[in-house]
Formats: structure tokens, sequence, C-alpha cells
């Protein structure tokens, strides 16, 4: 016969076991503090608004600042009040560490896009630039840890440097600066191509009614040379483009208005000296330098 002793700890093994799969299921760190209360708040309850609650709780408290700070930036975006979230980050990332802030600014980044704050989405994304041409980024690693859809990745410099590219071509886009765009989104190409970049790439030649070499990149898409080739969407968006570039006098068909742009800095400059310079020298401090260089 089981003794009450021994029914009681069944019990509570059975209870922490229920409250091991809560935590696994609806990804809630255990504790009782403010941090892990904005997350059942956020998750479990569905609550944006005392989550939000919560998290300045956190951040005020000390609780997880940097957790804190990133998690409701994205409550916030959702709620439509990104320009609250810029100001959270600007005002309290000084109490997070010198590894947390790269994360910090891929947020700011990402609400500055919400925003429509292009200007400061364009100055961030150039710092990021920098530091990975100076050998700062990933710690001077080649690779860093990721996470992307809920799985931990490897991200290479490689790809952290055409994504920045194809980032900051969107963002010379929507100012709108094409010319600027363009230049950004064939160095992006070049060093990681995709049909994304192509697309946007073959838009901004549109702008600029050179419509002979933006057919050239949508064709790429349409013959499936270029990784996301196979995507509908991806594909109904080059068809449109198409049609567009056929709808065109044949007179204007191939002009280059490029001529009469102006562009508002010298960055694309610096780009090509930046990527002229990427040399084997500098392999041993970031080797994807190398295979950068023979552009």
């Amino acid at each position: 016969m089981e003794s009450g002793s021994t029914r009681n700890n069944t019990a509570l093994l059975q209870e922490k076991l229920e409250k091991d799969l809560f935590h696994v299921v609806y990804k809630v760190p255990s504790g009782d503090g403010p941090y892990v209360r904005a997350k059942h708040a956020q998750l479990v309850d569905k609550d944006p608004e005392s989550a939000v609650v919560w998290f300045w709780k956190a951040v005020n408290s000390g609780d997880r600042v940097c957790s804190a700070l990133k998690d409701m930036a994205v409550v916030l975006k959702q709620l439509d009040r990104s320009e609250q979230a810029i100001e959270a980050i600007k005002s309290f990332r000084g109490f997070c560490p010198k590894n947390a802030q790269d994360s910090l600014d891929n947020v700011l980044i990402d609400l500055y896009k919400k925003c429509g704050k292009y200007d400061e989405q364009i100055v961030l994304l150039k710092r990021k630039l920098k530091s990975i041409y100076l050998g700062e980024a990933f710690n001077g690693k080649p690779t860093k840890s990721a996470r992307s859809h809920g799985k931990k990745i490897q991200v290479s410099i490689k790809q952290e440097t055409s994504r920045l590219l194809g980032n900051l071509g969107w963002a010379y886009m929507k100012k709108p600066n094409y010319m600027a765009a363009e230049v950004v989104y064939r160095k992006a190409q070049m060093i990681d191509a995709d049909t994304n970049k192509a697309l946007n790439l073959a838009f901004c030649l549109i702008k600029q009614a050179r419509y002979e070499e933006a057919y050239v990149f949508l064709q790429d898409v349409l013959q499936y040379k270029l990784p996301g080739s196979d995507d509908l969407k991806s594909r109904s968006r080059a068809e449109e483009l198409v049609l567009e570039l056929e709808s065109k006098q044949p007179s204007h068909a191939y002009l280059s208005n490029s001529s009469g742009m102006n562009f508002e800095d010298d960055f694309v400059e610096a780009l090509e000296r930046m990527m002229n310079e990427w040399s084997p020298t500098r392999s041993r401090r970031l080797p994807i330098f190398e295979e950068i260089s023979q552009f």
C-alpha cells in the first residue's frame, strides 16, 4: 500500500514535470521576477499591454535589462508604438554590456524601418558595415550564432555583409535615392546573390530608365539562376516588372538617366574603396575578405 509520504513525493514530482513542460511549451523562463511575469503576460496571457508594464518594471529594477529591452521593443512594435521602443533602447542601452550592443542595433534598425526613419537607419547600417571592415564584428570571428524562426544557425561575415548591404539598399530606395540603392545592391549581389536583391536592383534600374540592364536581372530570376527564384511571390513580382518594362516606349528603352541624379554623400565612393582594399592580407583577421577581394 502506498504511503502518504510516497504519494506526496509523487505529486511534487508531477507538479515539477508540469512546470518544466509549461516553460518548454510557452518558452517562458522560470522564476517570479518582473521579466518572467512580462514573458508570461506576453506569451501565455497574450496581453501585450500588461507585458509592456512588466518589461518596464524589469528594466527599472535591473532584471535582465537587455532581454527586457529587446522583448519590450518587439511588443511595442506590435502595438504600433515603435517610437517609444526606440527611445527606450536609446535611453537604457548603456546599462547593457558591450557584447549586447550589436543585437540592440539590429532591433533599432528594424524599428527605424518600421517608423520610416530612413536617415537614422542608413547611419546605423553604415556604422555596422564599417565595424565589419575594421574587423570588429563578431568579435573578430568569421561566424556568429543567431536565431532564425526559432532555430539556432551560424551566420558568416559574408552573409552578414550582404544582409546589411541589402538593408542599406532598401533604405536608399525608400528615400528614394535609386542611384545610391543601385550601387549598394550591386555590391550585395557580388558578395551573396539572391532573388530579392536582384528584383530590388531591377526596380532601381527601371526608375533610372535603364531598362536593358534591368531586364538582365529579371531574366536571372525567371530562369531560376538565383537562390529563391522558385518562390512564387518573387516570380510574380519579376513578371510584373517585366510587364512594366514592356509597357515602356521603345524609343526610351535603353536610355540612362543616372547622370541626372545626385548622391547626397560620398558613401558610394567609400564603399568602392572598402571593396577594393579587402585584400588577402586581411584574411588572417577576416578570411572572407580574401574571397571578396577578387571583385
